[in-house]
């Protein structure tokens, strides 16, 4: 009884409050010393909470980062969706998720760059194709199928199944740009968001041309030939040595 009164706890508005102080700091710490220069320890001295405390709500260094990861996406969620419910084009849904994505992420520019030299491994369980980023993975790519799911465009039912994990890769491959990117106010990001959208729509257009069929499902073979083996490789990554 003890036990499950505690856990309720957390999710008292005290509760809450003490979750994101721990979280705000470990981001502030985590940008000054780095990820692997930062400790449990530290980040609960400086949040002025006990370190029993600080594993109480996040279980490992780890654990903050998805937490980071997780409130990144339910930010971005808040803003899509009414968003959404205006738009019934590809190109304008597509656009609107991507922009969206860089404005909720933009306070936090140089964390991401530091978070990157340790996230860009594959071995790291901070990577967003890790087994630890499961949960954030996959709601990300349902909020694709949203954007899918409410489009005007008709789309063949083998590439409509697939679409919604490739525009994640394709988003992906966006916050990438953008953690390099150095311009004022990241003007080549959204520049690239709105060249590469239209582009994006437009391949879609021509892929559910009837006479793009054998070559869409050789693209679409190759999709899910790539994906098993990045699968694998994590797999192989993960076993112990």
């Amino acid at each position: 009884m003890a036990a499950m009164r505690k856990k309720k706890a957390v999710k008292t508005p005290k509760g809450d409050q003490t979750s994101k102080l721990i979280l705000d700091t470990a981001l502030e710490m985590f940008r000054e010393r780095g990820y692997e220069q930062t400790t449990m320890r530290a980040v609960a001295e400086k949040a002025g909470v006990s370190l029993g405390n600080a594993y109480y709500y996040f279980r490992s260094k780890e654990h903050l980062i998805q937490a980071f990861y997780q409130t990144m996406h339910d930010e971005h969620v808040v803003l899509v969706l009414p968003a959404l419910e205006k738009l019934d084009t590809m190109k304008a849904r597509l656009l609107t998720v991507i922009r969206l994505k860089i404005d909720v992420m933009k306070p936090y520019h140089q964390f991401a760059g530091v978070l990157f030299k340790t996230a860009g491994d594959p071995q790291s369980p901070l990577n967003p194709f890790a087994d630890e980023a499961n949960a954030v993975r996959v709601a990300s790519i349902q909020l694709f199928e949203k954007v899918v799911e409410g489009t005007k465009a008709r789309i063949p039912k083998d590439l409509r199944a697939e679409l919604p994990y490739l525009l994640w890769v394709y988003h992906m491959g966006i916050i990438l740009f953008w953690i390099h990117d150095r311009s004022p106010k990241h003007r080549r990001t959204y520049r690239l968001i709105d060249r590469t959208v239209e582009m994006v729509d437009k391949m879609i257009y021509l892929a559910s041309n009837p006479f793009m069929r054998p070559l869409r499902k050789h693209a679409l073979a190759l999709v899910d030939e790539l994906r098993d083996a990045a699968e694998d490789i994590m797999d192989q990554e993960e076993e112990p040595k």
